[in-house]
């Protein structure tokens, strides 16, 4: 297969070197677009002078989900991969993929072991049922699509902030598109001591559920569980942080405003979506406004 990778980042110059590094050694055929942000902190200079990297596409917004397009969109491989700068290819990462996909699957996806702890997979395959479908969800960090596939559900959504990789599977899955796991499809990721924790922001957590819901699945009764369900939880886990003193009791109701905020955004702007798009993708490559503001074209 001809293969092209997409490594999209912002402000991890570092890191970044690291992403690249594995795929020269362990992928050096590939066609490698780095899709940078609105970095600070040298990535530009430093892509500049790899001899690696076949195209640098400088784009104006942070949203994870614009980079994985516009790389998509500029690279020409008939597969094409989405890898997070924040990870490294392992040897046998390459060899996975191409034999998932000659075995005609249109997506394969494997998983991330952590350099803190060697060995230890941060996710395995998940697989659930919304409104009857069942779902194969792929880690958008780790990720290889067969180039009509991802062309045929017009990418990823660039509405959302977070949550773009979920739910490009939910459409997957509504066009009979199939998604493989392979355990040797793996990357390695460096966490810090706190394993790589990240605070949440609760309003897009569960606008971004509420939007996809209700944009892949309308007004199913399962949609409203759902949400409720994953509103109940993090309630609970944000209670017990106020019980141990971790968070305060007005922080608990500030969060609740926000989630319920999100839910009624996201559910309004996902109808929307699913009104205005029969494809469930209003924001995807085909409808997407070009960002890139540099391109350095190396091919």
């Amino acid at each position: 297969m001809e293969l092209s990778v997409v490594v999209p980042t912002l402000n991890g110059r570092e890191q970044l070197e690291r992403s690249l590094d594995a795929l020269a050694d362990h992928v050096p055929d590939a066609e490698v677009v780095v899709v940078n942000g609105p970095s600070a902190d040298g990535t530009t200079g430093m892509v500049r002078e790899r001899e690696d990297v076949d195209l640098l596409l400088e784009i104006s917004d942070r949203n994870v989900n614009v980079a994985r397009n516009a790389g998509i969109g500029a690279s020409t491989g008939d597969a094409v991969a989405v890898v997070d700068y924040r990870l490294a290819v392992e040897p046998s990462w390459y060899d996975a993929a191409a034999d998932a996909l000659a075995d005609g699957v249109d997506a394969v996806t494997g998983p991330t072991h952590r350099t803190l702890r060697a060995g230890m997979t941060t996710e395995d395959e998940e697989t659930r049922t919304y409104a009857g479908r069942s779902v194969t969800f792929f880690n958008g960090n780790n990720v290889v699509f067969a180039r009509d596939a991802i062309e045929a559900i017009d990418g990823f959504d660039e509405y959302l902030e977070r949550g773009g990789a979920r739910d490009a599977s939910h459409r997957f899955a509504r066009a009979d598109r199939s998604v493989a796991w392979a355990p040797e499809m793996s990357v390695r990721g460096e966490y810090g001591a706190d394993g790589g924790r990240t605070e949440h922001d609760w309003g897009w957590r569960h606008r971004s559920l509420a939007y996809q819901l209700c944009k892949n699945y309308g007004v199913h009764p399962s949609v409203p569980r759902r949400m409720l369900g994953l509103a109940v939880s993090d309630a609970v886990a944000v209670a017990k942080d106020v019980v141990r003193g971790d968070v305060e009791p007005s922080a608990w109701l500030g969060n609740g405003r926000s989630v319920v905020r999100g839910i009624v955004g996201g559910s309004k702007d996902g109808l929307a979506a699913r009104k205005a798009d029969d494809d469930g993708n209003p924001h995807g490559l085909d409808n997407r406004h070009d960002r890139v503001v540099e391109r350095y074209d190396w091919r």
